[in-house]
């Protein structure tokens, strides 16, 4: 079993370069099943969701040919099969954006049948708007048993106009990925406005459909017959750029976080100014500076370009060393969003949880201790934890953080960071052969 292994208290310094956006390349990746044709994706980030897709596309009887380890050119010109076999399960239960395959299919060849997804276990995250969606558009849904299963009407989807009952990312999604080779025109109102739904939707009209309005809160979108290939690169991870922003707000010291698009980070550049952390603009960096205390915030999470909740857990790690009280809401997904706050509470935080807030009273510091990933970005909460903490820190479940970033260990130790990866042995059963 793989385990990080932290000696905290190190400040951070030197550059770091952001990775493709996770968020994005999840949502395109299904997409480019759509795709007719050779289509060249650049900047992917190699993490394991990408890989977990492209191995079901290649099962599926795509052609995947890594160029690079950033690059890939995938062709599924040929590719028949419109439901994923036994043998898939398990890979579409291990990440949420699996039932943009459905969308994809279903765009496809008038038909799909998937799994339920899995991924980060935070509380519940229906899938209804998904389906409210697809339905619109003419798809016979039937969701039981673990399964999801669709079916067009006159095989083929038709454009309308659909209003979400809640700003969703994964249902603006799915719906768009749809709508793309549906006859007509397909109005989408209330919909999620993240940089990744602009990057999925050039990603599509490069390669030949037609969608606009996207970053708004209404996408329209006129049907095309069929996609064609091409390449896109894909826009830097917004949500990592974050994840090192807030390590040096935790732990001190100076980084250039390279790569990004800046415009993408105000919301969180903003909230650490507040925390007497220094964030210097560049074209396509900011640099992060952090000598003195922290200041004590509040935030709420919000749909963007509102405080990311992806940003949550790794800003709360922050806050526990801010000396006074802060309180965190979040305003995005009603339960689980908070299971890290017990590990920290291992490190010494002093954090209650009341609702959807988290109300922190900032200590002196934070103490190494073995802590668990509950997620991807508890995990990456735990990680900054640990950066900031006095002695050793032990990260177990790091399988969760692989999934959405790209060699968090190798560019934390070009920071200075002392951090390693270790492969522990699982602890075996205590056996207790005087019992009975």
């Amino acid at each position: 079993m793989e385990k990080y292994v932290i000696q905290g208290g190190k400040p951070l310094r030197g550059s770091v370069e952001i990775s493709g956006a996770k968020n994005a390349a999840v949502a395109i990746i299904p997409a480019a099943l759509m795709v007719r044709g050779v289509c060249r994706l650049e900047n992917l980030p190699e993490i394991s969701d990408t890989d977990t897709l492209l191995h079901i596309l290649t099962y599926l009887g795509a052609k995947v040919n890594m160029i690079n380890r950033t690059t890939v050119e995938l062709d599924c010109t040929h590719v028949q099969m419109d439901t994923l076999p036994e043998d898939m399960w398990n890979l579409t239960r291990r990440i949420r954006a699996s039932y943009y395959l459905i969308g994809a299919m279903l765009g496809r060849f008038g038909r799909a049948r998937s799994t339920m997804p899995g991924g980060c276990n935070f509380g519940v995250r229906p899938i209804d708007q998904h389906i409210k969606g697809l339905t619109a558009l003419g798809a016979d849904m039937d969701v039981s048993g673990g399964f999801i299963r669709a079916t067009a009407k006159n095989g083929r989807l038709r454009g309308t106009t659909i209003y979400l009952d809640k700003v969703s990312v994964g249902a603006t999604i799915n719906i768009m990925i749809a709508a793309a080779t549906a006859e007509g025109r397909t109005v989408i109102e209330n919909v999620a406005r993240e940089p990744h739904i602009v990057d999925l939707a050039n990603f599509l009209n490069s390669m030949g459909a037609d969608v606009r309005g996207a970053g708004t809160d209404v996408i329209k979108i006129r049907g095309v017959k069929s996609l064609h290939g091409g390449a896109y690169t894909l826009i830097p991870d917004q949500i990592e750029a974050g994840t090192y922003m807030a390590a040096v707000a935790a732990a001190g010291g100076a980084v250039r976080v390279s790569n990004v698009i800046p415009k993408h980070l105000e919301c969180i550049s903003s909230k650490l100014r507040e925390m007497n952390v220094e964030v210097e603009e560049g074209d396509d960096y900011v640099l992060v500076c952090r000598n003195g205390p922290l200041h004590p915030v509040n935030l709420k999470t919000m749909p963007y370009p509102g405080f990311p909740t992806d940003m949550q857990p790794q800003m709360t790690a922050v806050l526990c060393c801010a000396p006074g009280l802060s309180v965190v809401t979040e305003g995005v997904w009603n339960n689980g969003r908070f299971k890290y706050v017990g590990e920290l509470k291992k490190m010494g935080a002093n954090i209650a949880v009341e609702d959807q807030s988290a109300i922190l009273q900032g200590v002196e510091k934070l103490t190494g201790a073995v802590v668990r990933a509950c997620d991807l970005r508890a995990g990456a909460a735990v990680v900054i934890a640990g950066l900031a903490a006095e002695g050793v820190t032990k990260v177990e479940d790091v399988t969760y953080i692989e999934r959405g970033y790209q060699d968090l260990v190798g560019k934390f130790r070009a920071l200075g960071a002392d951090i390693r990866c270790i492969e522990e042995p699982e602890s075996e059963p205590v056996v207790n052969w005087n019992a009975g």
